[in-house]
């Protein structure tokens, strides 16, 4: 079993491509050792993730990482954004889930290109899943690559994928005590997205307490909230994600 996050070892009986190749023998008997898988896991990740940022960085791509719990709407902002923005952005799409094509099939209605990546038993995608991932796509037609990570607020958080930010999605179904319970994640997130505002006059949902907890773990966290329903806020959503792209030089659509 994965020290890090739980997923079964890749031993022939449950395959979920993490491709760790490190041993997982009585890991649990010694915290040393522990310790030590756990540094070698996430060491050869860091490796897999500074080849993936420099492919990136080579053919001008703006790379984000969609993380959240699931149901918090990363699909739905997918969907809105891609078919917003197709005029102006060259978009591909990497969907990790633990099992079905239902997401990437959503994606693929906008004609974005897209490709699914099945976790199995893991939880998150790291860094090789990516590398292998984006070579269905011709990266020199893509301005903007988006990946949405599997529905975790735990384990994608330890897991560099070589992109430019991490962006964390809270719908305000969950409650505005997320950042505390998972301060990882939304201290690892350059931008933290409040989704489904359009609900809140039918929640006690507290806007002032959710921006106050997440700068509590992490004062720079930059804050959009929106509705991918409604489509209020969005406007703020697209400017940051071009004026993004335009600020890394990469790109030759952007408007």
């Amino acid at each position: 079993m994965c020290v890090d996050c739980g997923c079964p070892s890749p031993d022939g009986k449950e395959h979920h491509h993490h491709h760790h190749h490190h041993s997982h023998e009585h890991a649990h008997r010694h915290e040393g050792r522990t310790v030590r898988i756990e540094e070698d896991l996430l060491a050869k990740n860091d490796r897999f993730a500074a080849g993936n940022r420099m492919l990136f960085r080579e053919k001008g791509i703006f790379v984000l990482n969609l993380v959240s719990s699931p149901g918090s709407g990363k699909t739905t902002l997918l969907e809105r954004t891609l078919a917003d923005l197709k005029e102006k952005v060259r978009f591909a799409v990497l969907e990790g889930d633990q099992q079905t094509s239902n997401d990437a099939e959503r994606i693929a209605a906008t004609g974005a290109p897209v490709r699914q990546i099945n976790t199995g038993a893991g939880c998150h995608l790291d860094a090789h899943m990516v590398g292998h991932g984006v070579e269905a796509f011709d990266l020199d037609a893509v301005d903007i690559l988006m990946i949405e990570n599997v529905g975790n607020l735990v384990c994608p958080a330890s897991f560099d994928l070589g992109e430019d930010h991490k962006v964390a999605l809270l719908s305000v179904t969950e409650g505005e005590d997320k950042p505390l319970k998972y301060p990882h994640m939304f201290r690892a997130a350059d931008l933290m997205i409040i989704n489904k505002t359009d609900l809140l006059p039918y929640l006690r949902f507290d806007m002032e307490k959710c921006r106050e907890f997440a700068r509590q773990v992490h004062p720079g966290i930059e804050i959009l909230e929106l509705s991918c329903q409604s489509g209020e806020g969005m406007e703020r959503w697209y400017e940051w994600l071009l004026s993004g792209a335009r600020d890394a030089g990469r790109g030759t659509r952007h408007g």
